[in-house]
């Protein structure tokens, strides 16, 4: 199995269990632990196609995939069922909860959200990026660039 035992998945983990439950946080606070467990459910079952060196791009991707399943698996809620927001400092959550940032965003096609959102909220960049889009160095630094200024536009409109 090339290593890919239980001591590896603990060291998996232990590094980039808490950077999936937050991407989960951000998108899907309700349902952030089950949704990080399931990713690294998966990350257990296909251990051997997680790339070495690059295992937290390939958890995003992952994750990426996993909330497009749950997003469409989901049921409304009455607003009676969604619990009541405690108030955190986190400057990553404030941002989700202002109005002006909400608006120009929505005005953005959803890879460009996405694009934004791994850069801004999980720190990707460069090659990280481009591994979990999928795509080329290059394209993921062309494709941030049309979504901020994308963005640009939108929060001049907002």
């Amino acid at each position: 199995m090339d290593g890919r035992d239980e001591a590896w998945f603990d060291a998996l983990f232990r590094a980039h269990a808490a950077a999936v439950h937050r991407y989960f946080a951000r998108r899907a606070p309700q349902d952030a632990d089950d949704l990080a467990a399931e990713v690294l459910a998966v990350a257990w079952r296909r251990r051997e196609d997680v790339p070495a060196g690059a295992e937290l791009p390939w958890l995003y991707r992952t994750a990426g995939f996993v909330l497009a399943n749950h997003r469409r698996k989901r049921h409304p809620i009455t607003l009676e069922a969604v619990p009541e927001q405690e108030a955190d400092d986190d400057p990553a959550d404030v941002v989700v909860t202002d109005e002006l940032v909400r608006e120009a965003l929505a005005g953005l096609s959803a890879r460009d959200r996405r694009i934004l959102l791994l850069h801004a909220w999980e720190g990707l960049g460069g090659d990280e990026l481009a591994a979990v889009l999928g795509i080329s160095r290059g394209g993921a630094d062309a494709a941030l660039s049309r979504a901020r200024s994308r963005l640009a536009v939108a929060w001049a409109r907002s």
